[in-house]
């Protein structure tokens, strides 16, 4: 293993992503350039950084080793669920309506469009509250999914490269804030594909597994050891679907890919940004389950094993990626280079987002920084270190595995917003402050019950249920009360009407 080559591409990858964020620094003049890249962002740009916020280390790592492990082809649906309702669905539905109902209610973050649209400043701390919180997790997870590959990749240890990662982060994103991070998703974006694609063809097809038909048979025969059909497309459980819904459908409450409808240039460019962001996101999320799903194949049906000597789903995809590329000599040192640095533009796309969003809500809905001044800025600057400080200290932890650790974080985050944002931009009438604090108490109860274990549900099936929850509880709720939110908006009108005088 030729190291060198592989630091090689390492340090041009980290030194074209520093410069990037001092460029962008130049151009930071106010809070909403530093939150929305001041709203120039085309097609293009936000299509790459929908998808590169989308999928990180986690969906490579974590998603792609233990859960196309246990559940072999058919977890390829997850991939197609994330393309067709967590990206193409989720721009069509949401685009347009997001765009709107952000200007129509003159809202930079979601729990800012929550006071605005509900009338409820509580709701609107409330929500800020629980990004704050619960996206920590989630960046931790991305954290540990790098860890783990550049553990493989660069002999590294794991605590390094976790803090190094941190540093890396931070010094882009605090410098130049959105506008920086777009240009980097979509540079990160290009490299994504061209990895993602040359990894999956290379394992798929390698000779030495009999190509795609050898490989076929050998799940086959696995099948039968494990009871489990890994060679086909259809072989579906309950927590299965959860993961579908999960991953597809929870995308649609995350506040870090709903920036992405409000930070684009105007409508025009939103039917380009669908059409880009659902083919990115067929080829990724499809390519990854894939790649897991043969590593199977590549273990003789043995999951490798952690420094303790337990099983671990999230070194499946480090090892096939070391077994298959290290007899290739330069030519593999070159690709091993190319993933590395591939899974490390995902996951920095997805942390700098979840950090921005997160940062920027606190920031705005809950220290009222909104001025647009340097002192602003800098606010918005120092709440990014500390939740990037935050989730590289849990990353270090070992708290849990990848896939509990990102589950449990959207089904709370997702569960608590989706309802009231679908509802809230979609009808102008029909939902209410009422529905909206259902959702969020509802799916805060199912995750807490979750993760506490009185539920009885693994990490995916409650966040699955946390989702599912808000989008029905939320409505139903909001029309059982409407009569009392009516006397509200009434009782409100009229204190504004009597300030006014």
């Amino acid at each position: 293993m030729n190291t060198a080559i592989r630091y090689g591409i390492l340090l041009l990858f980290v030194a074209a992503m520093s410069a990037t964020g001092i460029i962008s620094a130049k151009k930071i003049k106010s809070t909403e350039d530093f939150m929305l890249g001041g709203g120039r962002l085309g097609g293009w740009f936000s299509a790459f950084a929908y998808g590169t916020t989308y999928f990180s280390a986690v969906v490579f790592i974590g998603y792609g080793g233990s859960v196309s492990w246990k559940y072999g082809l058919s977890s390829v649906w997850i991939g197609i669920g994330n393309a067709l309702i967590g990206t193409l669905a989720a721009w069509l539905i949401l685009g347009k309506s997001t765009y709107r109902a952000m200007e129509r209610y003159h809202s930079a973050t979601m729990p800012e469009f929550f006071k605005n649209r509900y009338s409820s400043p509580l709701l609107c701390r409330a929500a800020s509250l629980i990004m704050f919180i619960f996206l920590i997790p989630y960046s931790a997870s991305v954290y540990s999914g790098l860890g783990i590959l550049f553990d493989r990749a660069f002999n590294l240890p794991f605590n390094a490269v976790i803090i190094s990662m941190a540093l890396l982060t931070a010094v882009y994103l605090v410098l130049g804030g959105y506008l920086a991070a777009a240009v980097n998703d979509f540079i990160q974006g290009m490299i994504m594909l061209i990895g993602i694609i040359a990894v999956t063809c290379l394992i798929i097809f390698n000779p030495e597994i009999g190509g795609f038909a050898g490989g076929m048979a050998e799940l086959e025969r696995q099948s039968g050891e494990s009871g489990q059909a890994l060679n086909s497309l259809f072989c579906f459980s309950p927590e299965l679907a959860a993961l579908i819904i999960m991953t597809s459908l929870g995308a649609w409450g995350l506040p870090q890919m709903a920036h992405k409808f409000h930070a684009i240039k105007g409508e025009c460019e939103i039917r380009k940004a669908t059409v880009i962001s659902t083919v990115f996101s067929l080829i990724i999320a499809v390519g990854s389950y894939l790649i897991g799903t043969f590593g199977r194949v590549y273990m003789h049906g043995s999951m490798p094993l952690d420094a303790s000597g337990k099983p671990n789903g999230d070194l499946v995809v480090p090892r096939i990626l070391e077994q298959v590329l290290t007899p290739l000599g330069a030519a593999g040192d070159v690709l091993f280079g190319i993933i590395a640095v591939m899974v490390l533009s995902a996951s920095m796309s997805t942390l700098s987002s979840i950090v921005l969003t997160s940062a920027s809500s606190f920031s705005v809905d809950i220290l009222k920084k909104k001025d647009g001044g340097r002192s602003s800025i800098n606010v918005l600057r120092g709440v990014c270190v500390i939740l990037i400080g935050a989730s590289a200290a849990l990353a270090l932890s070992n708290a849990d595995a990848i896939v509990n650790l990102m589950s449990y974080s959207w089904g709370a985050v997702s569960g608590a917003f989706i309802g009231p944002y679908l509802w809230g931009v979609r009808l102008k009438k029909g939902m209410n402050v009422y529905g909206a604090w259902a959702s969020v108490i509802c799916a805060m109860l199912i995750t807490l019950a979750g993760i506490s274990g009185l539920s009885g549900l693994s990490a995916p099936m409650t966040g699955a249920a946390a989702i599912v929850c808000s989008l029905t509880v939320s409505p139903l709720v909001s029309a059982l009360f409407s009569r009392c939110a009516a006397k509200r908006d009434a009782a409100s009108a009229a204190g504004s009407a009597a300030d006014a005088e």
